[in-house]
């Protein structure tokens, strides 16, 4: 929604965020709305006063109307005791709280705030004259919004209260400094925190962030017990109250120095680590462990206890599956509940006291009327689930990764259809509930909360069949851990056999490789051999052909040279020489009467014919 014309202020709880999408809002420009809200400014301090002096200086001259705003100054035990120096904004406080650590000081703070919106603000961080204005404008959009500052850390000398509280532009005084980059880096890897809307609480900082009063009243204060690590923490439970959170850029402020995270980063970490993870159960990659309990569980099952064998096998399901960051909830009349101990067995509610008994020393189990209140500490999942229907057991682990997947703020399972109507488990996702509720203004119908879980995350229905959903007369019994260990060492087994096995085939197809590279140098050889064989061959054919070709040229020659060779020649008359009467010079006469050829085959003259002159 947009602010609306003459003021900016839309009305209470009509804004419909979707996730953690703060781009629907339309917040107006500074300087060019009326603002109407109360906002206290609580600054937990310990020592410091030359610091706090000039926070305090720039709080009084914050462009947002001072009649709007009070500050109230914590002074933690310091030595000697905080004053309230003369630059400041006319409705300044100052308390003490002499138990030590911020999450106390805050919270005395946070119970003398009287604003409709509470803003932390660290007494070593000077905000800029617009940082209240630029967080108060987005509060007057919606009751449920988490608004933070850009911080930048500066080493520049210390100025006067005077010239922080006269200056226009904090710039000129404290630059250069290093931007916060932790907080930059989350923003512009979320493209403004609106794709993960499930870490967006990380943004709740205590240096500068202002939260709608509402959400306090829904999520409490801060969790004293810690010693770091209550930022998250709160920023955590806000978010299951339906927060929204928002990085605003134009408002700024300068910390005075570096943060304690820049200095001492893997200490820190260290620390709270290994307590906000107890705590936080979004944050999955700090539980590891695959059976130990957690203070916040990532699940709370919901079971209204019925028949002692259904409800049984509802529960031992439940607590048996792959998902052991869990707890139950079984509703019933537990503290009216009297048992009949003189004929137990003709007790009406026997099957009550069966299931109270079975499960009264189960840590992961807790009993509580239907109308009682949330548990203090908040399971991000609730999941609804009727009695003797059993889940599979890998169900509620598949059931919450298509709730996460999806962005869902609920997911109906449909488990039966009897005369009575449907019979449906449902996972709620607390925070879209809690937003719901907020923009219901008290209203509880179920039909309405559901459309406004559906428009502010979204719904989604499935049957039960799919996800392994079964009625406990079909259910599987329950593997012990005894039995799943074996199964699992006997597939250990199996599963190293096999990698040898593999490793072994692996082997023999190395060899083979081997071989059929031998294989593929024999080919290229007898390839190249034979080549060399054609090429052979073929300057043999050539020979042939040439040696054929020669011996047909001889051969014509010759024949040529017979049939051109001339014929000898014959007497003019044949007459005179036989009328000489010379025998030689006679010659019988040939076939046809023609004469003999006196030329033999050989070409040559006969012997004893006379070639020369007579």
């Amino acid at each position: 929604m947009r602010s609306t014309g003459g003021g900016g202020v839309a009305r209470p709880g009509a804004a419909r965020v979707r996730g953690n999408d703060h781009t629907v809002l339309d917040p107006p420009a500074l300087g060019a709305w009326t603002p109407r809200l109360r906002v206290s400014i609580v600054v937990p301090a310990y020592n410091g006063q030359d610091k706090l002096d000039l926070v305090l200086a720039g709080l009084a001259a914050q462009t947002y109307p001072a009649g709007l705003t009070e500050v109230i100054v914590v002074d933690n035990g310091s030595v000697p005791p905080l004053r309230l120096p003369e630059i400041r904004p006319p409705a300044t406080r100052l308390i003490v709280c002499d138990t030590p650590g911020r999450a106390d000081a805050r919270n005395a703070g946070l119970a003398a705030a009287t604003g409709d919106v509470v803003h932390w603000l660290d007494s070593d961080v000077v905000p800029d004259r617009h940082e209240v204005e630029a967080h108060m404008r987005w509060h007057h959009l919606a009751p449920y919004l988490v608004v933070t500052s850009y911080l930048r850390f500066t080493t520049a000398p210390l100025p006067t209260p005077g010239a922080v509280a006269a200056t226009g532009d904090l710039a000129a005084i404290f630059e250069p400094a290093e931007p916060h980059e932790w907080l930059v880096d989350l923003v512009q890897r979320s493209n403004g925190l609106t794709d993960a809307p499930s870490r967006a609480f990380s943004l709740h900082v205590g240096g500068a962030t202002s939260v709608g009063r509402r959400l306090f009243d829904e999520a409490g204060p801060m969790d004293d017990e810690l010693v770091l690590g209550q930022d998250t923490e709160m920023g955590y439970r806000l978010a299951q109250a339906g927060a929204v959170f928002v990085p605003e850029p134009l408002a700024r402020g300068y910390h005075l120095g570096p943060s304690m995270r820049m200095r001492d980063k893997q200490p820190i970490d260290r620390v709270s680590h290994a307590l906000i993870g107890d705590r936080i159960p979004q944050y999955r990659w700090l539980r590891t462990h695959p059976a130990r309990q957690w203070k916040v569980p990532y699940l709370e099952v919901v079971i209204e206890a019925a028949g002692y064998e259904d409800t049984r096998a509802t529960v031992d399901a439940v607590l048996a599956g792959t998902l052991p960051d869990l707890s139950v909830l079984l509703t019933g009349p537990w503290d009216t509940l009297v048992p009949e101990r003189r004929a137990p067995l003709t007790d009406p509610f026997l099957d009550l006291v069966l299931i109270r008994g079975h499960y009264a020393h189960e840590s992961r189990v807790r009993f509580a009327a239907p109308s009682a209140p949330a548990a203090e500490r908040v399971a991000p999942f609730r999941l609804r689930l009727p009695a003797g229907w059993v889940p599979g057991e890998d169900t509620l682990a598949a059931l919450l990764d298509l709730a996460v997947e999806g962005g869902h703020g609920l997911v109906g399972v449909l488990l039966d259809e009897t005369p009575e109507g449907l019979v449906a488990a449902r996972l709620e996702r607390r925070a879209a509930f809690a937003r719901a509720a907020l923009l219901l203004e008290g209203e509880r119908q179920a039909d309405l909360v559901d459309d406004l879980v559906d428009e502010v995350y979204g719904a989604l229905w499935t049957d039960g069949e799919t996800l392994g959903f079964v009625p406990a007369a079909q259910a599987v019994p329950v593997k012990g851990r005894r039995t799943a260990y074996r199964a699992r060492v006997e597939t250990e087994a199996e599963l190293a056999k096999l990698t040898k096995e593999v490793e072994r085939l692996r082997g023999q197809v190395g060899k083979w490789r081997e071989e059929a590279g031998r294989w593929r140098k024999s080919a290229v050889d007898l390839r190249r051999e034979v080549g060399e064989l054609r090429r052979e061959a073929g300057g043999l054919r050539r020979e042939l052909t040439r040696l054929k070709a020669g011996r047909l040229r001889t051969m014509i020659k010759r024949i040529s040279v017979r049939r051109t060779a001339p014929a000898p020649s014959e007497p003019l008359t044949a007459a005179p020489q036989a009328a000489s009467g010379d025998p030689a010079s006679s010659t019988p006469p040939g076939p046809a009467g023609h004469a003999a050829s006196a030329v033999p085959p050989s070409g040559e003259p006969p012997a004893g014919t006379t070639t020369g002159p007579r």
